[in-house]
């Protein structure tokens, strides 16, 4: 019996380590397989693009509005400076191009005098922020992808169905400023600025409170008198009483600064072509 044993036991420790042994071998393996994960890059975010409006031909105070409204930067260049009622003679880039969102293009504008208007008061040749580089779209390619495999389609029958009523249009809501008349091209009211009426009254009292004669006050009271004759010239609601209160205003800038009787012609005129046109 004992010698049965001494031959037995080593057979099974041999056994017993090389179990061990290829357990070992799977484990290693095991763990040297599966790596770590590696992080791809992302893909990066293209810029928005923007359009570059068209303000030649607009009084110099609503092309920077325009302008400002569509995400863009000014500057004036030229002879012409930026006086309020200026017109905007050239611009670059051109109309219509197609910029990258660079946090505010700057557009250049060329500007012409206005004979109705003196140029009194402090020009204003930039935009009060800063404007950032142009940086125009190019032609922009795409891979062309592979045909697809045509398949056979079986024909389906079609079946007739019942056509479906139309729906009715719904009414267009009417707008809480309707315009005295339209004019072909001009810029629309903007709705988030105060009406005529209401900047013509603030304008008759802000001169009660500002009677010096400095050249901020000439600048702010030509800039108010440019907005309102241009507004009321395109249109907008009620103009022609905007015009009316407009031209009390202009006596007293005559009366206090003895300046202003060339605006009064100017509103004046303004309000007998609205008249006309509101007929």
């Amino acid at each position: 019996m004992a010698l049965r044993l001494s031959t037995i036991l080593p057979r099974v420790f041999a056994l017993a380590v090389v179990a061990l042994l290829t357990t070992a071998t799977f484990t290693f393996a095991a763990s040297t397989r599966g790596g770590p994960a590696v992080n791809t890059p992302l893909a990066a975010t293209a810029k928005p693009i923007l359009l570059v409006p068209d303000v030649r031909g607009q009084v110099y105070v609503f092309a920077k509005s325009t302008l400002e409204e569509g995400g863009f930067a000014w500057r004036v260049t030229g002879a012409v400076q930026g006086y309020a009622a200026n017109l905007v003679a050239s611009q670059s880039p051109a109309p219509g191009s197609r910029v990258y969102d660079t946090g505010a293009p700057m557009v250049s504008l060329g500007l012409k005098m206005n004979a109705h208007y003196p140029q009194q008061g402090s020009p204003e040749n930039v935009s009060s922020f800063r404007g950032t580089v142009i940086q125009r779209v190019g032609v922009a390619t795409t891979a062309k992808s592979k045909p697809k495999a045509k398949t056979e389609v079986k024909p389906k029958v079609k079946v007739k169905a019942n056509p479906k009523p139309k729906p009715k249009p719904k009414p267009k809501p009417k707008p809480k400023r309707p315009p005295a008349f339209v004019v072909a091209g001009a810029k629309p009211e903007p709705l988030d600025e105060i009406p005529l009426t209401a900047r013509a009254l603030r304008l008759d009292r802000w001169l009660s409170s500002n009677p010096s004669l400095t050249d901020p006050n000439v600048s702010y009271w030509l800039y108010q008198h440019a907005w309102i004759v241009t507004g009321a010239k395109f249109g907008w609601w009620h103009g022609a009483q905007a015009l009316d209160r407009l031209i009390q205003v202009d006596q007293r800038v005559q009366r206090v600064w003895g300046i202003g009787s060339r605006s009064e012609r100017v509103a004046r005129e303004a309000l007998a072509e609205v008249r006309a046109k509101s007929r």
